[in-house]
């Protein structure tokens, strides 16, 4: 049945909108070769070239390292952690152009990246529920999308299903907190459909967002999950703050 309500029908031009700006000819964002795509191949290979990432906070690490210290004394409640590049330039901007200035076509450009992360293509093919980390309604009435829930989109398609993780509560602007009063601020924050908790039951997860910070915004976006009886959650972000 063709969703008609007006949510519905913003994420279907919203996803038109992204595929189209993806494909059309462009100059580079970040070297301004022309025509190219929006991040050209050399950026791409500058910019995002694999590195060794700690398996539960995407922290980079040494090469031969499996997990950071601070994994290893304090295990998060992720079972792993992906992350396509650290957040920096030129992804920074970048990520405010699809954040902050109405610009759904990086969609498409930064699922590919996250789609060639070291160990993404069994995260994605192993889970039964790929999830975006959802936003506030304020926040989402502000922006106009949720760009969690169009990488995930772009990631996986059906398997995304509508809003069985919630956001219950605006929380307080996070960039000046400690991890500690982040973790404080988003108690209780994120719950599941309680109609379709029991489909979290024995099942792989992927969470998907677009930067990890400090951890404590997909930590807590885990907790409900975790209650519900999932097996295995893995996170999936565009950029890991260093």
């Amino acid at each position: 049945m063709l969703d008609t309500r007006p949510a519905g029908i913003w994420h279907r031009c919203s996803n038109a909108l992204a595929g189209l700006a993806a494909r059309l000819p462009s100059a580079c964002a970040v070297c301004h070769a022309w025509p190219a795509q929006r991040v050209c191949p050399a950026c791409r290979a500058q910019f995002a070239p694999p590195l060794a990432r700690c398996t539960t906070c995407a922290c980079v690490v040494p090469d031969g390292v499996a997990q950071c210290g601070q994994c290893l004394l304090h295990p998060p409640p992720l079972h792993a952690c992906l992350a396509a590049v650290d957040y920096g330039y030129p992804w920074a901007q970048l990520l405010a152009q699809f954040k902050f200035q109405g610009d759904p076509g990086w969609a498409a450009v930064f699922a590919a990246l996250m789609r060639q992360t070291p160990g993404a293509p069994d995260a994605l093919a192993q889970a039964d529920w790929v999830l975006p980390v959802p936003l506030s309604r304020a926040r989402l009435a502000q922006r106009g999308y949720n760009q969690a829930l169009l990488l995930a989109r772009r990631l996986a398609g059906a398997r995304v299903p509508p809003e069985l993780l919630l956001r219950t509560r605006e929380a307080e602007v996070q960039s000046h907190l400690t991890r500690a009063q982040r973790l404080r601020n988003l108690r209780g924050a994120f719950a599941l459909d309680p109609q379709r908790a029991h489909l979290l039951t024995g099942s792989r997860v992927l969470l998907v967002d677009d930067v990890m910070t400090t951890g404590a915004t997909l930590h807590s976006a885990a907790a409900p999950l975790r209650a519900a009886g999932a097996a295995h959650i893995t996170a999936m972000v565009l950029a890991r703050t260093p």
